[in-house]
Protein backbone atom coordinates (compact mmCIF):
# COMPACT_ATOMS: atom_id res chain seq x y z
CA UNK A 1 0.00 0.00 0.00
CA UNK A 2 0.90 3.61 -0.90
CA UNK A 3 1.60 5.70 1.55
CA UNK A 4 0.28 9.68 0.59
CA UNK A 5 2.38 12.39 2.34
CA UNK A 6 0.34 15.46 0.88
CA UNK A 7 2.54 18.69 0.32
CA UNK A 8 0.50 22.07 0.35
CA UNK A 9 3.27 23.67 1.79
CA UNK A 10 5.06 22.75 -1.16
CA UNK A 11 1.98 24.23 -3.44
CA UNK A 12 1.47 27.58 -1.08
CA UNK A 13 5.12 28.84 -0.79
CA UNK A 14 5.64 29.63 -4.25
CA UNK A 15 1.82 30.95 -4.64
CA UNK A 16 2.04 34.54 -6.14
CA UNK A 17 -0.87 35.52 -4.24
CA UNK A 18 -0.42 35.93 -0.60
CA UNK A 19 -3.12 33.51 0.86
CA UNK A 20 -4.62 34.74 4.12
CA UNK A 21 -4.25 33.02 7.37
CA UNK A 22 -7.35 31.68 7.56
CA UNK A 23 -8.06 30.59 4.13
CA UNK A 24 -4.67 28.70 4.61
CA UNK A 25 -6.17 26.97 7.99
CA UNK A 26 -9.50 26.13 6.14
CA UNK A 27 -7.74 24.49 3.05
CA UNK A 28 -5.50 22.46 5.47
CA UNK A 29 -8.38 21.04 7.80
CA UNK A 30 -9.98 19.50 4.38
CA UNK A 31 -7.01 18.04 3.96
CA UNK A 32 -6.46 16.68 7.10
CA UNK A 33 -10.75 15.06 6.80
CA UNK A 34 -8.99 13.07 4.04
CA UNK A 35 -7.03 10.75 5.70
CA UNK A 36 -3.04 11.59 4.61
CA UNK A 37 -0.90 9.51 6.23
CA UNK A 38 1.59 12.83 6.69
CA UNK A 39 0.48 16.24 5.84
CA UNK A 40 3.58 18.25 4.63
CA UNK A 41 1.74 21.69 6.42
CA UNK A 42 4.58 24.30 6.91
CA UNK A 43 8.03 25.89 7.33
CA UNK A 44 9.49 27.40 9.64
CA UNK A 45 11.89 29.37 7.69
CA UNK A 46 12.90 32.90 7.48
CA UNK A 47 9.85 35.17 6.54
CA UNK A 48 12.06 37.58 4.50
CA UNK A 49 12.93 34.35 2.05
CA UNK A 50 9.36 32.39 1.93
CA UNK A 51 6.81 34.96 2.74
CA UNK A 52 4.23 32.81 2.05
CA UNK A 53 4.73 30.67 5.27
CA UNK A 54 5.11 33.54 7.59
CA UNK A 55 2.57 32.96 9.00
CA UNK A 56 3.28 29.31 9.79
CA UNK A 57 2.69 29.13 13.52
CA UNK A 58 -0.37 31.07 13.50
CA UNK A 59 -2.03 28.61 10.96
CA UNK A 60 -1.13 25.79 12.55
CA UNK A 61 -3.28 27.07 16.15
CA UNK A 62 -6.48 26.59 13.96
CA UNK A 63 -5.86 23.30 12.70
CA UNK A 64 -8.26 20.38 14.29
CA UNK A 65 -7.07 17.01 15.62
CA UNK A 66 -6.72 14.58 13.70
CA UNK A 67 -5.15 10.93 12.83
CA UNK A 68 -2.82 12.60 9.91
CA UNK A 69 0.59 13.59 11.35
CA UNK A 70 1.57 16.97 10.74
CA UNK A 71 5.30 17.99 9.09
CA UNK A 72 7.43 21.04 9.01
CA UNK A 73 9.95 21.87 7.07
CA UNK A 74 12.73 23.83 8.54
CA UNK A 75 16.02 25.17 6.79
CA UNK A 76 18.51 25.64 10.06
CA UNK A 77 18.73 25.01 13.48
CA UNK A 78 16.95 28.19 14.94
CA UNK A 79 13.70 26.62 12.64
CA UNK A 80 14.03 23.08 14.28
CA UNK A 81 14.23 24.62 17.99
CA UNK A 82 11.02 26.79 17.24
CA UNK A 83 9.16 23.31 15.25
CA UNK A 84 10.16 21.03 18.11
CA UNK A 85 7.82 23.10 21.12
CA UNK A 86 5.02 22.57 19.05
CA UNK A 87 3.49 19.01 20.30
CA UNK A 88 1.37 18.67 17.72
CA UNK A 89 4.07 18.39 14.85
CA UNK A 90 5.66 15.42 14.61
CA UNK A 91 8.32 15.83 12.01
CA UNK A 92 10.93 17.95 10.70
CA UNK A 93 11.96 18.34 7.35
CA UNK A 94 15.41 19.40 5.93
CA UNK A 95 15.93 20.28 2.52
CA UNK A 96 19.90 18.67 2.22
CA UNK A 97 20.78 19.69 -1.43
CA UNK A 98 23.85 17.86 -3.23
CA UNK A 99 23.98 20.70 -5.18
CA UNK A 100 26.22 23.22 -3.79
CA UNK A 101 24.68 25.89 -5.50
CA UNK A 102 21.52 24.77 -4.73
CA UNK A 103 22.55 24.39 -0.93
CA UNK A 104 23.75 27.90 -0.75
CA UNK A 105 20.90 29.08 -2.19
CA UNK A 106 18.71 27.51 -0.46
CA UNK A 107 19.79 27.74 3.84
CA UNK A 108 22.89 29.99 2.71
CA UNK A 109 25.02 26.76 4.01
CA UNK A 110 27.44 25.02 2.37
CA UNK A 111 26.74 20.97 2.14
CA UNK A 112 29.54 20.56 4.60
CA UNK A 113 27.66 23.60 7.15
CA UNK A 114 24.45 21.79 5.80
CA UNK A 115 25.53 18.35 7.22
CA UNK A 116 26.72 20.33 10.87
CA UNK A 117 23.43 21.32 10.80
CA UNK A 118 21.60 17.93 10.28
CA UNK A 119 23.25 16.34 13.24
CA UNK A 120 22.42 18.92 15.70
CA UNK A 121 18.59 18.94 14.52
CA UNK A 122 18.94 15.21 14.48
CA UNK A 123 19.90 15.20 18.05
CA UNK A 124 17.04 18.17 18.59
CA UNK A 125 14.29 15.72 17.00
CA UNK A 126 15.82 12.81 19.41
CA UNK A 127 15.55 15.26 22.52
CA UNK A 128 11.99 16.32 21.48
CA UNK A 129 9.99 13.14 20.32
CA UNK A 130 10.43 14.16 16.81
CA UNK A 131 11.25 12.44 13.70
CA UNK A 132 13.78 14.11 10.95
CA UNK A 133 12.95 13.83 7.51
CA UNK A 134 16.07 14.49 5.28
CA UNK A 135 15.11 15.23 1.15
CA UNK A 136 17.98 14.90 -0.95
CA UNK A 137 17.52 17.71 -2.87
CA UNK A 138 18.37 17.68 -6.67
CA UNK A 139 18.54 14.12 -5.87
CA UNK A 140 18.46 13.38 -9.89
CA UNK A 141 20.36 16.25 -11.14
CA UNK A 142 20.77 20.21 -10.93
CA UNK A 143 20.49 23.34 -13.74
CA UNK A 144 24.06 24.25 -12.88
CA UNK A 145 26.64 22.28 -13.45
CA UNK A 146 27.09 21.12 -10.23
CA UNK A 147 28.83 17.98 -10.42
CA UNK A 148 26.21 14.80 -9.77
CA UNK A 149 26.33 10.96 -10.66
CA UNK A 150 24.22 8.45 -8.48
CA UNK A 151 27.05 7.35 -6.64
CA UNK A 152 27.15 11.08 -4.99
CA UNK A 153 23.18 10.22 -4.13
CA UNK A 154 24.05 6.65 -2.16
CA UNK A 155 27.14 8.28 -0.50
CA UNK A 156 24.92 11.07 1.45
CA UNK A 157 21.86 8.06 2.10
CA UNK A 158 24.62 5.97 3.56
CA UNK A 159 26.01 8.78 5.23
CA UNK A 160 22.32 9.70 6.09
CA UNK A 161 21.10 6.38 7.34
CA UNK A 162 23.84 5.67 9.40
CA UNK A 163 23.04 8.71 11.54
CA UNK A 164 19.69 6.70 12.32
CA UNK A 165 17.91 9.16 10.23
CA UNK A 166 14.53 7.67 10.13
CA UNK A 167 13.30 8.97 6.96
CA UNK A 168 15.39 9.75 3.82
CA UNK A 169 13.45 11.25 0.69
CA UNK A 170 15.11 11.14 -2.84
CA UNK A 171 13.60 14.84 -4.41
CA UNK A 172 13.68 15.40 -8.11
CA UNK A 173 13.51 19.16 -7.55
CA UNK A 174 13.46 20.39 -11.68
CA UNK A 175 11.68 17.34 -12.90
CA UNK A 176 15.23 15.84 -14.66
CA UNK A 177 14.36 12.15 -13.16
CA UNK A 178 14.48 9.49 -15.70
CA UNK A 179 13.30 5.98 -15.10
CA UNK A 180 16.54 4.42 -15.06
CA UNK A 181 18.26 6.04 -12.41
CA UNK A 182 14.97 6.24 -10.42
CA UNK A 183 15.06 2.52 -10.38
CA UNK A 184 18.79 2.21 -9.80
CA UNK A 185 18.83 4.41 -6.74
CA UNK A 186 16.08 2.83 -4.80
CA UNK A 187 16.93 -0.63 -5.76
CA UNK A 188 20.15 -0.16 -4.11
CA UNK A 189 18.76 1.83 -0.76
CA UNK A 190 15.67 0.15 0.28
CA UNK A 191 16.93 -3.20 0.87
CA UNK A 192 20.59 -2.15 2.22
CA UNK A 193 18.82 0.33 4.77
CA UNK A 194 15.90 -2.09 5.68
CA UNK A 195 15.27 0.02 9.72
CA UNK A 196 15.28 3.78 7.24
CA UNK A 197 12.44 4.24 5.16
CA UNK A 198 12.77 5.67 1.97
CA UNK A 199 10.61 8.11 0.03
CA UNK A 200 9.83 10.04 -3.00
CA UNK A 201 9.28 13.56 -4.04
CA UNK A 202 8.99 14.35 -7.29
CA UNK A 203 8.58 16.87 -9.84
CA UNK A 204 7.41 16.69 -13.23
CA UNK A 205 5.80 17.86 -16.44
CA UNK A 206 2.27 16.06 -16.83
CA UNK A 207 3.00 13.75 -19.06
CA UNK A 208 6.14 11.61 -17.72
CA UNK A 209 4.90 11.25 -13.80
CA UNK A 210 3.17 7.63 -14.18
CA UNK A 211 6.83 6.61 -15.49
CA UNK A 212 8.99 7.89 -12.28
CA UNK A 213 5.86 6.94 -10.12
CA UNK A 214 6.33 3.18 -11.83
CA UNK A 215 10.14 3.06 -11.38
CA UNK A 216 10.15 4.08 -8.01
CA UNK A 217 6.95 2.05 -6.94
CA UNK A 218 8.49 -1.43 -8.63
CA UNK A 219 12.36 -0.68 -6.32
CA UNK A 220 10.67 -1.28 -3.50
CA UNK A 221 9.20 2.61 -2.65
CA UNK A 222 6.08 3.10 -1.03
CA UNK A 223 6.50 6.53 0.12
CA UNK A 224 5.06 9.22 -1.94
CA UNK A 225 5.06 13.21 -1.70
CA UNK A 226 2.23 14.59 -4.04
CA UNK A 227 -0.05 17.91 -3.96
CA UNK A 228 -3.37 18.21 -4.86
CA UNK A 229 -3.69 19.18 -8.65
CA UNK A 230 -0.49 19.13 -8.98
CA UNK A 231 0.00 22.46 -7.70
CA UNK A 232 3.61 23.80 -6.59
CA UNK A 233 7.16 22.65 -7.74
CA UNK A 234 10.63 24.94 -7.53
CA UNK A 235 10.80 28.02 -9.05
CA UNK A 236 14.15 27.37 -10.69
CA UNK A 237 12.45 25.00 -13.03
CA UNK A 238 11.79 28.02 -14.92
CA UNK A 239 9.06 25.76 -16.58
CA UNK A 240 5.18 26.46 -15.28
CA UNK A 241 4.52 22.71 -16.52
CA UNK A 242 6.91 21.38 -14.12
CA UNK A 243 5.16 20.48 -10.52
CA UNK A 244 4.43 18.54 -7.89
CA UNK A 245 3.44 15.43 -8.53
CA UNK A 246 -0.46 15.21 -8.33
CA UNK A 247 -1.99 13.53 -5.84
CA UNK A 248 -5.45 12.86 -8.29
CA UNK A 249 -2.63 11.07 -10.25
CA UNK A 250 -1.35 8.51 -7.11
CA UNK A 251 -5.29 7.37 -6.83
CA UNK A 252 -5.04 6.74 -10.61
CA UNK A 253 -1.68 4.41 -10.06
CA UNK A 254 -2.83 2.93 -7.11
CA UNK A 255 -6.26 1.79 -8.26
CA UNK A 256 -4.62 0.69 -11.95
CA UNK A 257 -2.09 -1.52 -9.54
CA UNK A 258 -4.89 -2.69 -7.51
CA UNK A 259 -3.54 -1.24 -4.55
CA UNK A 260 -6.00 -0.12 -1.97
CA UNK A 261 -6.34 3.95 -1.28
CA UNK A 262 -6.44 4.40 2.50
CA UNK A 263 -8.09 7.82 1.88
CA UNK A 264 -12.12 9.08 2.48
CA UNK A 265 -12.48 9.68 -1.40
CA UNK A 266 -16.01 11.51 -0.65
CA UNK A 267 -13.99 13.98 1.35
CA UNK A 268 -11.10 14.13 -1.31
CA UNK A 269 -13.84 15.60 -3.41
CA UNK A 270 -13.79 18.28 -0.89
CA UNK A 271 -10.67 19.07 -0.14
CA UNK A 272 -10.21 19.38 -4.44
CA UNK A 273 -13.03 21.76 -4.71
CA UNK A 274 -11.01 23.83 -2.14
CA UNK A 275 -8.28 23.53 -3.92
CA UNK A 276 -9.36 25.12 -6.57
CA UNK A 277 -10.67 28.04 -5.14
CA UNK A 278 -7.71 28.62 -2.75
CA UNK A 279 -5.20 28.34 -6.03
CA UNK A 280 -7.74 30.01 -8.64
CA UNK A 281 -8.38 27.23 -10.92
Amino acid sequence: MLKFIECPRDAMQGWARQIPSDEKTGYLNALLDVGFDTLDFGSFVSPKAVPQMADTAEVMKGLKPSATKLLSIVANVRGAEEAVGYDAISYLGFPFSISETFQLRNTNKTIAEAMEQVQTIQELCIKNNKQLVIYISMGFGNPYGDPYSTDTVLYWANSFAELNIPIISLADTVGVAEPKGIAKLFSHLVPKFPETEFGAHFHSTPQLWEEKISAAYDNGCTRFDSAMRGIGGCPFAQDDLVGNIATENLVYFCRQRNLPVPLNMERFAVAGALADKVFGH
